[in-house]
């Protein structure tokens, strides 16, 4: 056997699994989330964009239309939150402007999206 390959492989095989996670997180953020939402900072669409949404003040860019329920929701996006509202945003802030979507029920694939907005990407 050839070491080199072996090697290759060997570092091929550790740096895989984080790029699967993040084409994972893109492909669930794709068809979970990009009907309405970009990543893109400055391109709101139906949605804001959810650049930089942790830690961000729910209601707060400047340049996208609101709810007034999500204006006045006193959130600060972080892990916790951004997986309740996934889940189940009318349970979270009454109101909001996000129908026809009611949340994603499978807790890994909440997870692996969360992953990605952290991502910035």
């Amino acid at each position: 056997m050839n070491t080199r390959f072996f090697a290759l492989g060997l570092v091929g095989g550790l740096t895989c699994p984080l790029a699967l996670a993040q084409d994972d997180g893109q492909t669930a953020f794709n068809n979970s989330c990009r009907t309405c939402h970009t990543m893109k900072e400055g391109d709101n669409r139906q949605g804001p964009n959810l650049a930089g949404i942790v830690g961000r003040k729910a209601g707060s860019l400047p340049d996208y239309n609101y709810s007034s329920s999500m204006k006045q929701s006193g959130i600060t996006w972080d892990e916790a939150n951004l997986d309740q509202f996934i889940a189940n945003p009318d349970q979270v802030v009454r109101g909001n402007s996000m129908k026809p979507y009611g949340g994603i029920t499978d807790a890994a694939q909440r997870k692996t999206i969360i992953e990605f907005l952290k991502s910035g990407d």
